[in-house]
This record gives C-alpha cells, structure tokens and sequence, in this order.
C-alpha cells in the first residue's frame, strides 16, 4: 500500500469492453449505470505506485477470465481525485466492487491471486461459474517448494478452499504445507477431507507419501546417533534404513536417497526389498517430475539391471 502522492502519468490501455479507464465525469456511467447489469471493480491507482503495478494486471486477468460477468473501472487517482475523496480512499492500491449501483465489498492493498479469485467469486455469487484456480495453486505451490514461503503458500491453498472446499490439488496442497511446518495431525485432517473420487489424483497421492514418510520419521531416531552408529558398523543395514528414513523427515531428501540405494547396492533383498520399497515412496513424495526423482530412478535402475 502507498499514500496518495505523486506525478500524474497517462494510465495504460485496457480492453475497451471488459476494463475501462475512467474519469470522475463518467464515473456514473461507466461504474454506477453499469453496475446494475454486472459487478464492476473499481481500481484506484497511481503510475508511481509499486503495489498497484503488481495488482493492476491481475484484475485485468481476473476480469477476463471472468468472460464478461464483470467489469473493471480504473481510477488514476493522480488525475481524478473527486470520487477517490468522496469515498474516502487515503490508501493505494484500493479496490471497490459495485454492484446495483452500490459499493458492496472491497479491500486495499495488493492481493495474490488465488486471494483475488476468492474476492471475485464472492462477489458473482454461489451460482456463477466457478474461476479457474490452476495458476494459482501452481503459484502457491511454487511458493512452498521453491521459495520455501510456508505461510504465504498455506494463506493461498486457504484462500482457494474457501472458495472449492472439495479441490484436491488445494487440499494436497494445504496438507504440503503442514507437512513442511512439521503438523501431521493438521496433514491428515486436510487430507481427509479429499473427496472419495480424489484419492487417486496425483497430488493428493503424493501428500500421502510425503506425510507417511513424514510420521515414519518421527520413530526413527536422532539423525547424529543414527550417523554414528552406521560410521561404527557400516554393514549395519538397519541402522543405515533409520538413518534414510530419520534423513528425509529432516528434510535431507538427498542424503536420504543415498543411503537408500546404498543399502540396494549392499543388499537389494534386505528386509523384503525395504530399500526399494522406501525409495518408491520417496520417488511418490517428490513427484515424479522432481529433478531428485529423476536422477535418482537412473541411479535406482543401474543398480536392479546391472
């Protein structure tokens, strides 16, 4: 958010049907009159304003995607001040939602967009079409996994299931990022709430794995003690299976994998094949396109072929 400061600059063009923008003259019409056909999002902006650059094209997408059940108004709050002051915007970015020729909902600031879709799904009502929640639960996801932003990531799957309580990509999700906060119980809880049709839908089956093997791990004991003793006696293949399992539940997923297929090397028919059956589940935790998984199904299939 930014105060109301600043150089006047000319706005940037919008789509002439779907996002106008629009003056304190035209305002009547172009939000006010229009509004009691479809919701309109009133943007208030500035050019010089970082938060609103970062929203502006989000509402454009959002509105789009939409498909003509909504509008968007942008105010260039630099240039017209008069409705801006009339409803008492002190803030920037600030959005306002018409509908009925009413304000009837709006925030301030810059939302990511699985927050955005929420806000505008509420607005169309529980018998519009629901929006399309792809981008964002992959934005999020790439949150946690390669940003490691567990609570922006939780705040954007939560956002999502406001609106989808049942999406099971969200839900995996969610249930991801209570993995990677160390909460099973709040992992499983979410992953039971997975439809019965869902349980087979990748995400959800690899939440599974990556919880399983997170609970696995809380009885393996202390990494440093299991590191000692495999030292002490390296043909020791249950402690070297602790150590994997004890590895991954910290987070070394690596490291895990290493002494994984070490013990396959050592001694692939340990335990019923327990090395390979524990890489299987790891190779499902990280998802089959994960550059680790990948390296590491090559490495696993020279040693089970050669």
């Amino acid at each position: 958010m930014e105060t109301l400061v600043g150089q006047a600059n000319p706005p940037a063009t919008a789509d002439a049907d779907l996002i106008k923008d629009v003056t304190d003259r035209t305002f009547l019409q172009d939000v006010i009159e229009a509004s009691q056909q479809v919701p309109v999002l009133v943007d208030f902006w500035a050019p010089w304003c970082g938060p609103c650059k970062q929203l502006g094209p989000l509402l454009e997408k959002v509105v789009r995607e939409a498909r003509g059940a909504l509008r968007l108004a942008k105010v260039n709050v630099d240039v017209e001040r008069g409705v801006a002051g009339q409803l008492g915007i002190q803030s920037i970015p600030a959005v306002f939602a018409f509908k009925g020729g009413q304000p009837v909902d709006g925030f301030v600031g810059a939302l990511p967009e699985s927050q955005l879709k929420a806000f505008v799904q509420r607005l169309l009502g529980p018998g519009a079409e629901p929006m399309g929640y792809d981008e964002a639960i992959e934005a999020a996801r790439l949150a946690l996994e390669k940003d490691g932003d567990v609570e922006g990531a939780t705040e954007d799957f939560l956002a999502i299931l406001a609106e989808d309580p049942a999406n099971p990509a969200a839900l995996a999700g969610l249930a991801r990022c209570y993995i990677a906060a160390n909460a099973p119980d709040k992992a499983r809880e979410t992953l039971d709430k997975v439809p019965a049709n869902a349980n087979n839908h990748p995400d959800v089956e690899g939440a599974q794995a990556a919880l399983a093997l997170l609970e696995q791990s809380a009885d393996a004991g202390e990494v440093a003690t299991l590191r000692a003793a495999v030292e002490r006696a390296p043909d020791d293949l249950q402690a070297r299976y602790d150590l994997a399992v004890a590895l991954f539940g910290a987070g070394d997923k690596a490291g895990a994998i290493d002494h994984l297929l070490d013990l396959v090397k050592r001694d692939r028919e340990w335990d019923e094949q327990a090395a390979r059956k524990q890489l299987v589940k790891v190779f499902e935790a990280l998802g089959p396109t994960d550059p680790l998984t990948l390296s590491s199904r090559r490495r696993l299939s020279s040693l089970l072929f050669s």
